[in-house]
């Protein structure tokens, strides 16, 4: 148990090593800030939105419920309300993720390839151009979003639970999200070295509690509006340094020469 707290406090240091580059290059980060905030700003609204809509939500799916006593039809419907918003809240941030990847692909690529640059490149580079780049930002988004629906009806289902349902919900959307996002945050890097999508897996599940402790991380601070804007381009840098570290590369810069 030591071992793997140990590993996950060292996949989320990886990350918060990536808000470092706000103060070394503020202007690249700034550029992956927009994407981020353009689609953060929808994805609030619509968790508003849907959220103000589980109470009705809730009573519908439980017509059977009309005849109970008032106490016990209004537990089972605010049970079944808080589910359905975990799984709002969980599909909208891998939706947010998703969305902010495929939209802001030039500029994260660009971010990547410059913490790769300055701890001592990445070997050669594969060149998949504009529009091939484009594809592979929209297949990778569509992938995410899939994955973000699977998720979201897991946690809704364990939500359903009672008592511990909602606290046991957010936990297991943690974990599956903080998956999802570190195979997909880990993507510019990979691609950079002319990893496959079954590398780049095989790659994370080499350290799977240090892995996990950089996607639970990014997970719950995508969670937080504001803070996601910040922290989307910080997490790109977090998942390259996170398989530079997998692969054995420098996580470092190299001393400069006296």
């Amino acid at each position: 148990m030591p071992h793997r707290l140990s590993e996950m406090l060292a996949g989320a240091g990886l990350l918060l090593r990536g808000f470092g580059t706000w103060a070394r290059d503020p202007r690249l980060m700034l550029l992956g800030a927009v994407p981020a905030l353009i689609v953060g700003t929808i994805m609030l609204a619509a968790v508003i939105l849907l959220s103000l809509q589980a109470g009705g939500w809730a009573a519908a799916l439980t017509p059977f419920a009309d005849g109970w006593d008032a106490l016990w039809r209004d537990l089972l419907r605010a049970a079944l309300a808080l589910g359905i918003v975990v799984g709002v809240i969980v599909l909208c941030v891998l939706t947010f993720a998703a969305v902010t990847l495929a939209v802001g692909d030039p500029f994260y690529e660009r971010i990547s390839r410059s913490v790769d640059e300055r701890l001592g490149g990445a070997g050669a580079a594969a060149e998949l151009g504009f529009w091939r780049s484009a594809a592979k930002g929209v297949r990778d988004a569509v992938v995410l979003i899939g994955m973000a629906i699977g998720t979201a009806a897991v946690v809704f289902v364990v939500g359903l639970i009672p008592v511990i349902g909602s606290i046991l919900g957010l936990a297991v959307g943690a974990v599956l999200g903080g998956r999802a996002l570190a195979r997909e945050l880990s993507g510019y890097a990979g691609d950079a070295r002319g990893m496959s999508l079954a590398e780049r897996r095989a790659l994370l599940r080499s350290r799977p509690w240090r892995s996990l402790g950089f996607g639970m991380l990014a997970y719950l601070l995508l969670l937080v509006p504001g803070v996601a804007v910040v922290a989307t381009p910080v997490a790109v840098v977090g998942a390259t340094l996170l398989v530079r570290d997998l692969r054995g590369e420098a996580t470092t810069a190299p001393a400069a020469a006296s």
